[in-house]
């Protein structure tokens, strides 16, 4: 990623064509859309907004894993087993909240957290597939339902951003637009996350499975797996999670336009600053771009690996958490390499 540095941090607010704002440390910082059209807001009070994305992204999931539940038999229970307790039920429930409070907060659009949950819940329906002999069907309409129950939601409380609008004021609107790019920056991501699974299936992957994940029916996949094509399977969600990864890191990268923080980091002399911000230039003095492709590709990360981790651990039985660790360390890997991949090409 770009390595020139700026004095301040910026903050801005995703496809909402206000004036960027300076904050100390900004948590999440969001694509520069200079002059964008304001987003629609919502009529309804602002109180009451999140609280209303909660209650009908539960109810989706709830509804959709019930017709899963009776279209497929039951498949899914057969592999998942049921929370025992009050502290597991509240540790998933918490947790899913969570992930629609980042979103939300974080001025993430339906887009983007449709993206998100692709990224960080399809390893879990992977290894039913792959491992415990999930039908391919079932764990699709899983997969699908936990992203419906995200992106609806925020699709009727939240406009879209200006970056997957795309709209004519949007910065380097002419690279998100482009097919060409959009189809090479898909596959670049789609092989980097085949490429990690392939070669955790030649390294730690197999004697993780063995040793930590008591009855699994098979590991027969990684035997197979003799070159970077590990399977059909695989390569199927390899390429959906390039193009998640796109949308969620390449495209708000290449909509970040440049800004005054930008210029008053070309600008900056160590000499003249004090030590307190010669440090800070050091440490997070990137341009805004590389700020926006950084933080992201943060927030995958981390996404990816706590809820890859919890959903093995806590919900398939014989895991141990030591095996869901590895398990979701895969992800993990594949999203850094991701999103330094996509940071880099998105960085205009």
């Amino acid at each position: 990623m770009s390595p020139a540095k700026q004095t301040a941090s910026v903050g801005t607010d995703a496809g909402e064509g206000s004036s960027s704002t300076a904050h100390s440390v900004p948590a999440i910082p969001e694509p520069e859309t200079s002059n964008a059209p304001s987003r629609r807001k919502s009529t309804l009070p602002r109180v009451l907004q999140f609280p209303l994305v909660a209650i009908l992204s539960f109810s989706i999931s709830s509804l959709g894993y019930s017709f899963i539940n009776e279209f497929t038999n039951g498949e899914l229970a057969t592999i998942m087993r049921t929370l025992d307790t009050s502290r597991e039920v509240g540790i998933m429930a918490a947790w899913r909240l969570a992930e629609l409070a980042l979103g939300w907060f974080a001025n993430f659009d339906s887009v983007d957290l449709a993206s998100l949950n692709l990224l960080s819940h399809g390893p879990t329906f992977y290894l039913m597939a792959a491992f415990y002999n999930l039908s391919p069907k079932t764990a699709i309409a899983g997969l699908s339902v936990d992203v419906i129950a995200s992106f609806v939601p925020f699709l009727l409380l939240r406009p879209l951003s200006g970056a997957h609008k795309a709209s004519s004021s949007t910065p380097n609107r002419e690279i998100i637009v482009d097919r060409q790019i959009g189809i090479l920056s898909t596959l670049l991501a789609g092989f980097i996350y085949n490429v990690v699974l392939f070669l955790s299936y030649k390294t730690y992957l197999p004697t993780a499975l063995v040793l930590h994940f008591e009855g699994i029916p098979t590991i027969e996949p990684v035997n197979d797996a003799r070159t970077i094509y590990v399977s059909p399977l695989a390569t199927a969600l390899a390429l959906v999670s390039g193009l998640a990864a796109r949308s969620f890191i390449f495209t708000p990268v290449a909509a970040t336009g440049r800004t005054e923080q930008d210029e008053k980091a070309a600008r900056f002399d160590p000499v003249e600053a004090g030590l307190g911000e010669t440090l800070w230039w050091n440490i997070w003095g990137y341009t805004t771009q590389t700020k926006v492709a950084i933080a992201r590709t943060v927030v995958v990360m981390a996404v990816t690996g706590i809820n890859t981790w919890l959903s093995v651990a806590k919900t398939i039985s014989g895991v141990e958490s030591i095996g869901a660790a590895y398990y979701a360390s895969v992800w993990v890997v594949a999203a850094f390499f991701t999103g330094l991949g996509l940071g880099v090409v998105g960085e205009v």
